[in-house]
């Protein structure tokens, strides 16, 4: 079962990506409300897949994508975008992302692409 950690600075989208994951057969490991946290956390979990949001507090998720990937080279991590944030999508692929993931989600696409990511 794959280990999955959650970031995104809302606690409800974090509850809610939660829900979709574990109903979807997998395992959350841990959770960071910002990209500092995202870092240390991964550092210390070691997921197979990160979900990260890219708005958020203190280090955004483009840069916490490069502070990861800098640790981990082989790190998979999907983003989670709100509409209209193409060009942010495109640096955060760039930086090392597989994916990204619009919000608000569908749980379908969330499986979708998290199965494609770890499978």
């Amino acid at each position: 079962m794959a280990k999955i950690m959650v970031v995104d600075d809302a606690a409800f989208m974090r509850m809610m990506l939660k829900d979709i994951l574990s109903k979807g057969g997998y395992e959350v490991v841990g959770e960071a409300e910002n990209g500092l946290k995202a870092v240390d956390r991964y550092k210390e979990l070691t997921p197979d897949l990160v979900l990260m949001d890219i708005t958020m507090p203190e280090l955004d998720g483009i840069g916490a994508v490069r502070q990861i990937k800098a640790i981990d080279p082989n790190a998979k991590i999907i983003m989670c975008s709100a509409m209209g944030q193409q060009a942010m999508v495109l640096e955060s692929i760039q930086a090392g992302a597989r994916d990204f993931i619009v919000k608000p989600f569908q749980a379908d696409r969330i499986l979708e692409a998290v199965n494609k990511a770890v499978g």
